[in-house]
């Protein structure tokens, strides 16, 4: 494998001219503008002896595992089946090597302010693809096959799709060239902060998008999120380069002359697009979403699986998924036989995945999704099929429709149906839909989780009972029986009008990752709370009385306690207040005062 170490193209290569200020370039070393946002840029080729293989990592200092590389080379083409000719966008999620990529600052500062559904996870990695295949009489297969994967810790899937649409094609025209004038770009990009409004260029074209916020009202749906403009939508692959010529290389462009593209968020997919084949079963597989049943989605081409695999995640929005999920999967993962075994149930994750090989593979799977590639067909099927009940694979044919045993707790609302069918028949336009369907499952999720978040903030301790002088009390055990109790009176019937089994619906919810990975959150979150607090507590407190009467361990003790907290990384959990952390100085000052000489000498030496 050849790795990109330096700042110019391979001998041989496109000649493509590319200038830059030499001292500029030194100054942002080591890249940390552009790790915020790209964890680094592979390109992944066609090699006759070795099949899919490494070709480029960029920047040349990155570093990724053996099985890393792996993973990305194999799953950046589409399976030989899929028949993919011409240009192929498709993105997938893969596992990091433990501990070899720590989260950085501004990667640690982002998952405190954005969404929790938004935030970075630290054992994954996503690929954006973009994979080209054209017949080439010049190579002994007789086919070009190459593809450029971006890598990235963000979730932010229509952002990076439109980035690949940017830098791919003039790779494929200029070589790796190109790929350094669009690092250096994105190097001066600012920091992905959640609640911000961000205009990024990038060769020739300024790309605009708002970040969600967790204090976003809509939880992430912001309302100052952007309108998008007659530019292509996030997922399709346009054939319109902003520069001309297949061998000149963009150049740096004041901002008044580029145009612009607009993206309403950076991660959402078309979500109507997606489920138009099953929308009918929409709650049902909002209800598998939920309780984080094994899922499989069959389709024929990548682009199809992912986006519908990041769909399905998305319905449970602003829960987070806490189970994994491949938006794109092949036989060649690392995980396959311990995703694909039968010696255990299969595991709460949800694949995408082309190849038909898995229909025998996991045929004792019990959800799965069959999907066309075309929204028209989509359309049509969702008209005709009905539930497919069972998952034997004699009537797992080639139609689109859902495949499961699973009896459904919640009726459905056929309203939004109706409401989503009119707009087919009337031709609405997809992004209009989107938003309904969005809309009404948000709604819905929210309804579920309410009376969670209610019984959760009961289990607080009040406030009466924190105490400057000791610990910060605990928050009260989770009982479902006490929280089932109060449901016929403050339970989801408040809010919306969906009938059911809701308890039914809990019950099975509490045994899913999802349920811990909210509770564990909340917990912290609490937890963290409670702390603040305390500390808020100690630092209005009269410790001038408090020393009266206290033996010098009792007051070195107070002293260590605070300056521990004070002395901690600015970024530590639960964040001081600037007041907060100047009065807890002044009562620190108080301590010392009120300590012997020596002892004061032996503390400030410490």
């Amino acid at each position: 494998m050849a790795e990109l170490n330096n700042m110019s193209t391979k001998p041989g290569g496109p000649s493509c001219n590319f200038s830059r200020d030499e001292n500029h370039a030194s100054a942002l070393l080591p890249w940390d503008r552009f790790s915020s946002w790209i964890h680094c840029i592979c390109i992944v080729t066609f090699d006759l002896e070795l099949g899919q293989a490494m070709e480029v990592i960029y920047p040349g200092h990155v570093k990724l595992s053996e099985q890393e590389k792996t993973n990305i080379c194999y799953l950046a083409f589409p399976d030989s089946n899929s028949g993919c000719m011409g240009d192929t966008q498709f993105h997938m999620r893969i596992r990091q090597a433990p501990g070899r990529h720590p989260l950085r600052p501004e990667h640690r500062a982002y998952n405190q302010k954005c969404p929790a559904y938004l935030q970075i996870q630290s054992g994954y990695f996503y690929g954006y693809v973009y994979f080209r295949q054209v017949k080439d009489k010049t190579i002994p297969r007789g086919y070009f096959q190459k593809s450029v994967v971006i890598i990235s810790r963000l979730p932010f899937v229509s952002l990076f799709t439109k980035v690949s649409v940017l830098i791919s094609p003039e790779y494929f025209n200029c070589g790796e060239a190109s790929i350094e004038a669009a690092c250096s770009e994105i190097d001066r990009w600012p920091c992905p902060v959640p609640g911000e409004t961000v205009s990024l260029p990038l060769l020739g074209m300024i790309i605009q998008t708002h970040i969600p916020s967790n204090n976003s009202k809509t939880n992430g749906h912001s309302p100052n999120a952007l309108t998008p403009t007659s530019e292509d939508m996030p997922g399709s692959i346009s054939s319109l380069s902003p520069f001309p010529g297949p061998n000149t290389l963009p150049v740096e462009m004041p901002a008044s002359l580029m145009s612009v593209t607009v993206l309403p968020t950076p991660h959402e997919v078309n979500l109507f697009n997606c489920f138009s084949g099953v929308v009918s079963h929409i709650h049902l597989l909002w209800e598998l979403v939920l309780t984080a049943e094994p899922l499989v989605v069959m389709a024929s081409l990548p682009t199809t699986c992912s986006d519908m695999v990041q769909a399905l995640v998305s319905v449970i929005t602003p829960l987070m998924y806490c189970a994994d999920f491949r938006p794109y999967f092949t036989i060649h993962d690392s995980e396959f036989k311990e995703y694909t075994t039968r010696a255990h149930a299969p595991p709460p994750v949800i694949l995408g995945v082309t190849n038909p090989f898995f229909a025998k593979t996991l045929h004792h799977w019990p959800h799965i999704i069959r999907i066309c590639d075309s929204p028209k067909a989509n359309s049509i099927a969702a008209q005709k099929h009905k539930l497919k009940k069972g998952t034997n694979m004699k009537m797992l044919d080639s139609k689109p429709g859902v495949y499961t045993q699973y009896q459904p707790f919640l009726q459905k609302d056929k309203a939004i149906l109706k409401k989503l069918m009119k707009g087919t028949e009337n031709k609405r336009p997809d992004e209009v839909q989107s938003a309904l369907l969005r809309r009404h499952l948000l709604e819905l999720t929210q309804s579920f989780m309410i009376p969670l978040e209610r019984y959760m903030a009961s289990l607080m301790p009040l406030h009466k009972n924190i105490s400057p002088y000791k610990a910060p009390p605990s928050i009260r055990p989770f009982n479902p029986d006490d929280f089932f109790a109060a449901l016929s009176t403050a339970g989801p019937q408040l809010t919306t009008g969906i009938k059911g089994d809701w308890v039914g619906l809990y019950k099975r919810f509490f045994r899913s990752p999802n349920f811990s990975g909210w509770f564990n959150a909340r917990y912290r979150e609490v937890t963290q709370k409670l702390q603040l607090l305390q500390l808020e507590a100690l630092s209005d407190a009269d410790l001038k009385l408090w020393v009266r009467g206290k033996q010098e361990v009792e007051i070195v003790d107070m002293v260590l306690r605070i300056r521990q907290r004070l002395q901690a990384p600015p970024d530590s959990e639960p964040v001081l207040g600037e007041s907060t952390r100047e009065r807890l100085e002044m009562r620190l000052s108080d301590l010392v005062t009120s300590l012997p000489e020596d002892l004061r000498i032996v503390l400030k030496a410490s």
